[in-house]
């Protein structure tokens, strides 16, 4: 099921809110790489929604009446 560009960028507020939110925790094993690993997702997150936001700009000049 594809999602268009309005859903595609809720998802992905929520995503980086929910990484936001995480809290870690030390005691856990592994827990380092999990932060880790939760960081470079955050990361990519964020990348693809300002691509998102740059494509949706672009579309929005090519489309006005000039």
């Amino acid at each position: 099921m594809a999602m268009n560009v309005g859903e595609l960028t809720r998802e992905l507020e929520e995503l980086i809110a929910a990484l936001d939110r995480r809290v870690p925790r030390v005691e856990r094993a592994g827990e380092a790489t999990i932060a880790r690993e939760a960081a470079a997702l955050r990361e990519k997150a964020v990348a693809r929604l300002a691509e998102l936001a740059k494509q949706s700009a672009v579309q929005q000049t090519s489309s006005d009446p000039a």
